[in-house]
C-alpha cells in the first residue's frame, strides 16, 4: 500500500504539470504542430526527472532548492484553478454558483482563488517530498500501438522499482480545442487521484456542514463550510 501511494505521489506530479499549456506554447501553437498525448506526458516525465536527479534533501536548504525548482517546473505549465475547481466539486459547479446571489458568487470566486492557492502550494510540497522515493527507479512511457483516434486518449508509464512488482500507470489525457493534451486524471490499480481529493473535500465539508447545522438552502451557511475547507485544508489527518 505505502509502495502504491508513492507511485501515486509521483504520478500526480506528472499531472499537474500537464494540466496546463505555457503561455510560449499558446503563442507559438500556429508556427509548429501540436504535441501528441503521448509526447506530452513523455516530456513532461523528462522535466520532473531532470529535477529529481540534482534533488538534495539531506539539509533544510537542500529541500528548500528542490522545492522551489520543482515549482518552478510546474507553475510554468499547470492550471492550477482549474484543478482546484474540479476538487471543489458540486461546490464550484455552474449549478451551484448561479443559484447565490450576486454577493455570494463574488465570495465564491474569491474562495475558489483561495484554494487555488492553498491546493498549489500543498501539491508542490506533498509532491516534491514524496518524489524522492523514484530517485533510483525505472520509469517508462509505453509508445502507443496505434495513432491517435480521438479527443480522449490513455498514456501508459510503467514505473518499476529495486524488489517492488512493476506499476503501470494511467494517464487520461484531453485535447483541448487548440490543439494541445492536458492530463485530466490518473488511476493506478483501484486508485484514482482525482476522486482522491474530490472524496477528501466532500469530506470535510459534511463535516463542517454538520457541525455548523447547515439548512439544505442556507447559502450563507455553506459559504461557511466552504472556507473551513479552505482554511484546514493540508493541516488535518
Amino acid at each position: 500500500m505505502i509502495a502504491r501511494m508513492s507511485v501515486l505521489l509521483f504520478a500526480t506530479g506528472v499531472l499537474i504539470a500537464s494540466l496546463g499549456v505555457p503561455a510560449q506554447a499558446q503563442e507559438a501553437k500556429s508556427e509548429a504542430p501540436s504535441m501528441s498525448a503521448y509526447d506530452t506526458v513523455f516530456n513532461t516525465t523528462e522535466r520532473v526527472i531532470d529535477v529529481l536527479a540534482t534533488a538534495d534533501d539531506s539539509s533544510e536548504e537542500g529541500l528548500t532548492s528542490y522545492i522551489d525548482a520543482l515549482r518552478g517546473v510546474m507553475d510554468d505549465v499547470v492550471d492550477y484553478r482549474g484543478f482546484s475547481r474540479a476538487v471543489m466539486g458540486n461546490f464550484a459547479s455552474k449549478r451551484y454558483y448561479m443559484s447565490l446571489t450576486d454577493e455570494g458568487r463574488a465570495t465564491l470566486r474569491d474562495q475558489l482563488e483561495a484554494f487555488t492557492e492553498v491546493m498549489s502550494q500543498n501539491l508542490v510540497e506533498t509532491y516534491a517530498k514524496g518524489l524522492i522515493a523514484f530517485a533510483q527507479a525505472e520509469i517508462e512511457v509505453v509508445k502507443p500501438e496505434g495513432a491517435e483516434s480521438g479527443s480522449i486518449e490513455s498514456v501508459y508509464q510503467k514505473i518499476t522499482r529495486a524488489n517492488d512488482e512493476p506499476y503501470l500507470v494511467e494517464y487520461k489525457m484531453r485535447q483541448s480545442k487548440d490543439g494541445n493534451w492536458q492530463l485530466v486524471n490518473v488511476i493506478i490499480e483501484d486508485v484514482n487521484l482525482g476522486d482522491i481529493y474530490r472524496s477528501q473535500f466532500d469530506s470535510a465539508a459534511k463535516k463542517y456542514a454538520r457541525s455548523l447545522k447547515c439548512e439544505s438552502n442556507d447559502s450563507a451557511c455553506f459559504e461557511q463550510v466552504v472556507q473551513s475547507v479552505i482554511d484546514n485544508w493540508g493541516k488535518e489527518g
